[in-house]
């Protein structure tokens, strides 16, 4: 479906604020007529054409290199035209007014990208990864980004889907035409093709899950009575002196947040203030916001004095944590004890946040407790929507093996699965949707 006569859009494709090159990027049919007035001809397809790029009274704005794609051998699938000058704040926006002027109109958020899905030049999940791509904050995320433009996830979706069509096609054979002498499924055969759909399903979900993680990060709160260590065990993690340290009880007035990535997976760790009794309002405004940070938690960290172990205030703070959440008892301050403790044992991690002793064990257990795993052939780069989807893929899954005696209602759930599956890649995908992820890319993409 090429948007041959749609608008032609424009925008600045480069990053704010000063750089060596700017890029101005130009997408539609009135492309190569706008590219002849305004450059005085058109340049030759993916060659660079290094030439001056005038105003309305012919004063050159600025002087360097324009390359022309023909539809459909573009990003988008439509005539584009790009324009790299220098990246200078008032030179990028000079350029960009005179396309106006010439009768372009401004890109929407991520209108090129959307125009590359509608034109099929990518699928909604490689959509969706260039905006991750762009967004991804350590080197792992970006891989796992790639990835999915290159269309990994989108082949083991595909993959899924075609594997549950031909098993379709034959239940569904039997339902269309019972007069004809097509014998009902074997089912030792149906059996088999369900647990090669159910194991295919479960890697491509725990792929999606990482590639998750990898986009958000988790979210890992420390917690605990005051002068335990937090502020120093935020700045150990960090590699850096995010947080004010003091002997002082109460330093720490307001959540303090800072990501940090381990092994490529990012963490948003969130020192908060000391729990106790207190009659300074401050202080208390900021345990109160200790306890709403504590109900977003993806992990919860209980910092302890190692020289005294669990105290009631300590059993207190853990009897009042958000059930469900994961929790660590890290046991603080081990330098400062006589006797030598294992960094690791089955209660807790043993660290010092000064000297560093069991950081790296610490490290260990919130990649083991957010599930992450190295994985051979990577991860996908997936979004909360995808997880949704393969979910509900797996519970018709499991919904249609309670009624394969049924063929009518196997039928169905496995048709559901399918739908689910397919919104992954925008086989189906209502108007709205498309809206709200394109709505969320930067305007030149």
């Amino acid at each position: 479906m090429l948007l041959l006569n749609a608008d032609t859009i424009v925008a600045i494709a480069t990053a704010q604020g000063r750089g060596g090159v700017g890029v101005v990027r130009l997408s539609g049919a009135s492309v190569p007529e706008i590219a002849e007035k305004w450059l005085g001809s058109l340049p030759t397809p993916r060659r660079a054409s290094y030439v001056n790029f005038p105003d309305a009274q012919g004063e050159v704005i600025d002087r360097g290199i324009a390359l022309y794609f023909v539809a459909p051998h573009s990003y988008t699938g439509e005539h584009v035209l790009e324009l790299q000058g220098h990246g200078g704040t008032a030179v990028l926006q000079l350029l960009l007014q005179r396309c106006i002027e010439l009768g372009v109109r401004l890109a929407e958020p991520g209108e090129f990208t959307r125009r590359a899905y509608l034109n099929n030049k990518l699928d909604l999940a490689q959509a969706e990864s260039v905006a991750d791509l762009i967004e991804a904050t350590t080197s792992e995320a970006a891989r796992s980004a790639m990835r999915s433009l290159q269309g990994d996830f989108s082949s083991a979706i595909h993959e899924l889907v075609d594997q549950l069509i031909f098993l379709r096609m034959l239940v569904e054979a039997m339902l269309d035409f019972p007069e004809e002498d097509i014998q009902a499924i074997d089912t030792s055969r149906r059996d088999a093709l369900l647990q090669q759909i159910q194991t295919k399903l479960n890697d491509t979900l725990q792929s999606a899950k990482q590639g998750s993680l990898l986009r958000e990060g988790a979210h890992v709160v420390l917690v605990g009575r005051p002068n335990v260590g937090k502020s120093s065990l935020l700045n150990q993690l960090a590699g850096e002196e995010a947080a004010l340290v003091s002997d002082v009880p109460g330093t720490t007035r307001d959540v303090i947040r800072q990501l940090i990535q381990i092994r490529g997976v990012p963490f948003h760790i969130m020192d908060t203030a000391g729990l106790r009794e207190s009659q300074d309002v401050i202080e208390n405004m900021g345990i109160v916001r200790t306890h709403q940070t504590l109900q977003r938690a993806d992990l919860i960290l209980l910092l302890i004095e190692a020289s005294e172990g669990l105290t009631s205030q300590d059993q207190d703070i853990l009897n009042s944590m958000p059930v469900g959440i994961p929790r660590v008892l890290v046991y603080n301050k081990v330098d400062l004890l006589a006797a030598t403790i294992n960094a690791a044992s089955q209660d807790g991690i043993y660290v010092s946040a000064k000297s560093g002793l069991g950081i790296d064990n610490l490290r260990d257990k919130l990649l083991e407790l957010v599930g992450w795993r190295n994985q051979e052939n990577g991860a996908f780069m997936a979004r909360k929507r995808h997880l949704l989807a393969l979910n509900q893929g797996q519970t018709h899954l499991a919904q249609a093996k309670t009624v394969t005696c049924n063929p009518e209602l196997f039928a169905e759930e496995l048709r559901l699965m399918q739908r689910a599956l397919s919104s992954i890649t925008g086989e189906f995908a209502a108007d709205d949707l498309l809206g709200e992820i394109f709505s969320r890319f930067c305007i030149g993409k």
